[in-house]
Parts: C-alpha cells; structure tokens; sequence
C-alpha cells in the first residue's frame, strides 16, 4: 500500500520558526508540530501546504524550499517538510491551541510530535544562519 503523503510547514520569520501544539487526537493533544496536513488527491504537495496553513493558520505563505528526507507517520502516511515564509499577518491557530515562534536554540524546549523531530536538526542549522 502506498503511503499518502503529509505535509508541514517550517514558516521561516526573524530567524524563528513556528510551532503549533495540537489538540486532537488525544495522544497527540499538548505536543507541538509544524502546521500542515494531508495532501489531497490531484493537489501539489506546494497547494496543499498552501491551503493547511492557510486553513489551520489563517496566514498566507509561500513555499521555499523543502528539506531532505521524510519522515513516516504510523504504517499509512509519510511527512515531507517545507520551508515558508508568511506573506502577512500573524497566525491565528483554528485547529491548534497554541502557536509559539522558536528560535535555534529554544527547538528543544516544546515536545515534538514523533514525525517532526527528524527535520530539526536540518532546520535548526538553517535558522542558525538567518539569525546572523
């Protein structure tokens, strides 16, 4: 069975990243992840992103870049992660009870989902240099 693809957005602002802690379901409710959500049939994993952070967030973003790897979530989806940038305005979590910006070296101190943590490393090297 193929895998359907999950994505996530690492929203790149001032050298932090953003992180959403969840609510639902109740062994995920209290953990944070980067926003996203599962990709739909006949959409780019890019609109998708687009449209989850824009539902979940109230915020319009732009893809940059993905970062290597995925990351799989239980036996039937698989995370990919892409770097954004907000185009305006701030977050406004609907399906998230909080949202926090972290910088490098506050990554560590919130209680990633599973999925997510394969990605810090590379991201917390990448907002190392943006805060420069």
């Amino acid at each position: 069975m193929e895998r359907r693809v999950v994505v996530g957005a690492a929203i790149v602002r001032d050298g932090r990243v953003l992180a959403a802690r969840r609510t639902a379901p109740a062994a995920a409710a209290g953990r944070w992840e980067l926003p996203g959500g599962k990709v739909e049939p006949g959409e780019t994993d890019d609109a998708s992103l687009v449209r989850e952070v824009r539902e979940e967030l109230g915020l319009r973003i732009t893809v940059e870049r993905w970062l290597e790897g995925e990351a799989p979530i239980g036996e039937t989806h698989l995370l990919r992660v892409a770097v954004a940038t907000a185009d305006d305005g701030e977050p406004v979590p609907t399906e998230h009870d909080a949202v926090r910006w972290l910088g490098a070296d506050e990554l560590g101190e919130v209680d990633w989902l599973e999925p997510d943590r394969p990605f810090l490393a590379e991201l917390s090297a990448l907002i190392s240099t943006l805060e420069r």
